[in-house]
Parts: structure tokens; C-alpha cells; sequence
């Protein structure tokens, strides 16, 4: 499987502007910018995409751990914290909130702390990944 993914940028760092899209077109010419990336500006960020593509990755490598294991989540939500400093990501906090029915608090961690050392993206990232979580099953 291969997915791809093209970014445009036109002038300067801090002055110029940028597109993103996506081979999927939910990013399509999607606005970039400083401002977007540095400030509080329209548009999106690598930071902010990054994020995104963590917590969804963690989230889906979760639920087919709960799955091998024989459990069904009613809900799984990541949300994620780039921490961005002086030009490095330094670390992806995740915070997962879970409704699992029936499962141990033990076992339930033990398929979180997989997710968060096995999805593709936490392999990928070469920085401090933490994840809090709260289980209410």
C-alpha cells in the first residue's frame, strides 16, 4: 500500500503561503501557512496533520488489539498534543478516553501500552510518546 500526499509553498518562510492535498482529496489545496503554523492563523499545519494522523493511527491499532482480545469498544477517543519546540517535535501526548465493557483495568492497559509502542505512526516518530487514558468500562 502506498498513500500520497503533495505540498505547494510559494515565496518566503514567513511571508510566503502554501496547499496541501491529499490522494484521498479530504485535503484539497488546503491552506497553509506561518500564521497557520506559528500563530493562530487560518489553515492547517504539519504539527496539527501530524496529530491528527497519531491519534487516529493509535485509535485504530487499539481497537484491533480489543478485538483479538475478544472485546468491543463502545467508543475510543484520542485526542493529541504535538509539542512543537525550537524547530523539533519533542513529544505526541495522547489522551484516550475509552468505554470498554466487561474488561480488567490490567488488561486494558497492556493492549493500550502495545498500541501506543505498535501503531506505524509512534514507530515512525522518532520523539517521547506519552498517553494518559481513563477507562470506563
Amino acid at each position: 500500500m502506498k498513500r500520497r500526499a503533495t505540498a505547494v509553498w510559494n515565496g518566503t518562510g514567513k511571508d510566503g503561503k502554501g496547499h496541501l492535498s491529499t490522494q484521498s482529496t479530504v485535503l484539497n489545496k488546503t491552506q497553509y501557512s506561518f500564521s497557520s503554523r506559528f500563530e493562530e492563523g487560518i489553515g492547517t499545519n504539519p504539527e496539527e496533520l501530524i496529530g491528527a494522523a497519531h491519534s487516529g493511527c493509535f485509535t485504530m491499532k487499539l481497537a484491533f488489539n480489543l478485538q483479538a482480545a475478544g472485546f468491543t469498544p463502545d467508543e475510543l477517543k484520542t485526542d493529541a498534543e504535538i509539542v512543537f519546540e525550537d524547530g523539533v517535535i519533542v513529544a505526541s501526548n495522547l489522551n484516550l478516553t475509552a468505554s470498554v465493557p466487561d474488561i480488567e483495568a490490567s488488561q486494558f492497559e497492556e493492549l493500550v501500552r502495545d498500541a501506543e509502542a505498535n501503531c506505524p505512526i509512534s514507530k515512525l516518530l522518532h520523539t517521547k510518546i506519552n498517553v494518559t487514558y481513563n477507562l470506563n468500562s
